[in-house]
């Protein structure tokens, strides 16, 4: 699924520890295996988890085996980037989008 020992896996049961408590800057990946634009902008993900590693936590949540968090923040899409800062929800962007794109959104938020 990925090859960055940078990305930490999010689910229903460790969202509210792992990314609402605490607060560095975090990226969740909303993501499934069959969706094509998902496994597109995989690498990229991977590739920012390696750039803001230490900075930024990175997060992958698969839609498929977690139900309960899209549902929670409204998600219909994916792939949808939800960031989150001290526990709340500072932006998202929908879709599938250039690396500079989600680096932008972050510089913007550290």
């Amino acid at each position: 699924m990925t090859d960055s020992k940078n990305i930490m896996h999010a689910t229903d049961a460790n969202f509210d520890t792992d990314v609402m408590g605490t607060a560095q800057l975090s990226l969740v990946d909303f993501w499934a295996e069959w969706c094509g634009p998902c496994r597109q902008l995989g690498p990229i993900i991977e590739q920012l988890a390696d750039d803001y590693a230490g900075r930024v936590k990175v997060f992958k949540l698969n839609v498929d085996e977690n139900s309960n968090t899209p549902g929670r923040f409204g998600i219909r899409g994916i792939p949808t980037v939800l960031f989150f800062k001290g526990g709340q929800l500072v932006d998202q962007l929908v879709g599938n989008h250039p690396k500079a794109t989600l680096s932008a959104l972050i510089e913007k938020h550290l």
